[in-house]
């Protein structure tokens, strides 16, 4: 980079569009703290995330622009039209917000650029134009002010979703668990009781250890009894019910129904008649069934118990309360536990499918800020279905990138409103359901805050939020 010791005349300033309508004071100013700077082609006038100390004016030449996504950069303007301008384009808003360069602005060919201190225009321009600065830092700082307390309110209501899904959840195998563990008081109860009765019938001692051999052989083939279709269950407790009967035991078909349940026959009851006298007989059965609906009920607490511990790591995982803020993360692990933490709103006539890519390696990243963007793009995707369709979760190496995909097979986004759904506060949704900024504060994760990229594809029955997620840990910002 040269700098020349050459300034504008007031008349030249004239000749740039921004400066057309200057009065000769307002010019004269310009003119005398602007200063040419001459650029050779490949320079670099500004780079993105630098502190921004200039506002730059294209004189002659042309300038590319250019914007990090992905670890790599992404040109977004390339012009030659004279009086263009870049550099510390928010200079207006002051020390208010962060003044760093928005992109990188490079020389194409040689170029002449007109650069004004940005802090010493930025207090020219206010006196200058106090009522248009005024309005210019409303809308900047209420926007963006605006977005945070909409951001924070919407992360609520998200929150309490969550909450209200994950505590139903929750329930459901809790009430499970109280109400085996009641069963099971009265279960064993009941077996001390026929045990009573048994020893009451004075069975000696080698026949009262072949019945205790006998039950414990039956009740460990509990856990492994075949799934039976409602035909073959009803037919199997009338056959157990006609031998119960033929041999006067009480309540016949109460305890074919345990029986039949548990995977025995009349064969297996058989065993027990042939060990026990006549009389024996009935507590002998009652002893067994209390036995086999006492393993059932604790395998149903060990399943709703196991069901809860499930949901409770799977909270913890979309929270990731207990992790560091930044660390390698396992993209499946977040996506299975947003799931679990939206089954609750996930509709029963939605299928999801998951086709990930398990050789994936971990992506350095914020998970609970990524579990965000999951939640956010799959609650989306359920609302575009309208309660039916697929939602598939997919997965992928891209290159130097992870890609995640959230898929739908809902009506599609028209083109026209493809262009702007992450802008802040656009949304589709009807008024009350929606605030326009989930895509938004995904967009930002992805792209702002992890270096990737993220981008929407959609027709009718298949519409597909990409996510790309640098593999590698992005350099630091100049």
């Amino acid at each position: 980079m040269t700098t020349a010791a050459e300034r504008l005349s007031a008349a030249e300033l004239r000749e740039l569009f921004l400066f057309t309508d200057l009065d000769d004071g307002q010019l004269a100013w310009v003119a005398d703290h602007g200063t040419v700077v001459a650029y050779p082609a490949g320079a670099e006038v500004s780079v993105e995330g630098e502190p921004a100390r200039c506002f730059s004016v294209l004189l002659e030449g042309t300038l590319s622009m250019s914007r990090r996504v992905g670890g790599s950069e992404v040109e977004t303007v390339r012009t030659s039209h004279r009086g263009v301008y870049s550099g510390a384009v928010q200079f207006y808003v002051g020390e208010r917000v962060d003044q760093r360069y928005p992109a990188t602005v490079r020389a194409v060919t040689d170029c002449r650029f007109l650069e004004l201190p940005a802090t010493e225009f930025a207090a020219q321009f206010r006196r200058w134009y106090p009522m248009a600065v005024h309005l210019l830092e409303g809308m900047f700082i209420g926007q963006r002010n605006s977005a945070e307390l909409v951001g924070q309110r919407e992360r609520l209501l998200a929150l309490g979703k969550l909450t209200a899904g994950l505590t139903h959840e929750l329930n459901n195998p809790a009430a499970a668990a109280s109400r085996a563990a009641a069963a099971l008081r009265e279960r064993f109860a009941g077996m001390r009781h026929k045990l009573a009765l048994l020893s009451e019938g004075r069975l000696d001692g080698a026949v009262l250890r072949s019945l205790t051999g006998l039950q414990e052989e039956l009740v460990a083939r509990v856990g492994s009894a075949p799934e039976l279709t409602a035909l073959e269950r009803a037919d199997r407790e009338d056959e157990l019910g006609d031998w119960l009967d033929e041999r006067d035991v009480d309540g016949a078909y109460e305890l074919a129904g345990v029986f039949v349940g548990a995977g025995l026959g009349p064969a297996d009851l058989q065993r027990v008649a042939d060990t026990v006298e006549p009389a024996a007989l009935e507590p002998a059965l009652r002893w067994l069934a209390y036995a086999v609906e006492t393993e059932s009920l604790l395998a149903e607490i060990a399943d709703s118990t196991g069901r809860i511990s499930g949901l409770v790591d799977a909270a913890r995982q979309y929270s990731q309360l207990d992790r560091a803020p930044h660390q390698p993360t396992d993209l499946h692990a977040g996506l299975d536990a947003t799931l679990v933490m939206l089954s609750a709103k996930t509709p029963p006539d939605v299928r999801v499918v998951k086709d990930y890519d398990r050789t994936l390696p971990p992506v350095p990243g914020y998970p609970g800020e990524l579990n965000q963007v999951w939640t956010n793009l799959i609650v989306n995707a359920l609302d575009a279905m309208a309660g039916e369709g697929t939602l598939t979760l997919r997965t992928a190496r891209d290159g130097d990138c992870a890609l995640v995909e959230v898929a739908d097979t809902g009506p599609g986004i028209p083109e026209e409103l493809r262009q702007r759904v992450f802008e802040p506060f656009f949304t589709t949704k009807p008024v009350g359901q929606g605030t326009g900024l989930g895509l938004d504060v995904s967009y930002r994760v992805v792209v702002t805050r992890h270096g990737g990229d993220l981008r929407v594809r959609s027709r009718p029955g298949d519409t597909r939020f990409q996510v790309r997620l640098p593999l590698q840990e992005p350099p630091p910002a100049s």
